[in-house]
């Protein structure tokens, strides 16, 4: 049985030859459990003060609507105040990727252009961190 601390949750590690903060995530948690593990992502990326995240979920099978609601209407806003904007990666398997984007809930990348926070999900990681570097590149230092 996996473990669900966020700890053994979430692997963080902070590429300082990147700027990027990398998550991965290890199961499929109960979403009640999903808040602490994304404290402990805050709390790492405010002491780096990095505001450039790979999310690696390929792990997990299912986003939970109200943990993705609360995500893009609180956390991901707060995050970018505190980080001076804020641009995720999310890793994903192809299965959750079409599970993610059938939603009728689902924003393209485009959407956010006009927020304080970016979000993108990919199936490759290298197309990840590209786009990332793409957004360090563009953001006027």
């Amino acid at each position: 049985m996996a473990s669900d601390t966020p700890a053994e949750l979430l692997q963080l590690t902070y590429r300082a030859d990147l700027n990027l903060l990398v998550g991965r995530w290890t199961h499929q948690p109960e979403p009640a459990l999903l808040p602490a593990a994304y404290q402990q992502l805050a709390h790492v990326a405010q002491a780096h003060t990095c505001s450039y995240w790979l999310q690696d979920i390929r792990r997990r099978v299912v986003n939970d609507p109200d943990i993705t609601l609360w995500l893009l209407t609180n956390y991901f806003p707060d995050m970018a105040r505190r980080l001076g904007g804020l641009r995720v990666a999310y890793l994903t398997s192809p299965t959750l990727l079409a599970h993610i984007m059938a939603d009728p809930a689902f924003k393209p990348v485009e959407y956010y252009d006009s927020k304080a926070y970016q979000v993108h999900f990919f199936g490759d990681e290298g197309a990840a961190v590209a786009w990332l570097k793409e957004g360090q590149a563009a953001r006027p230092v």
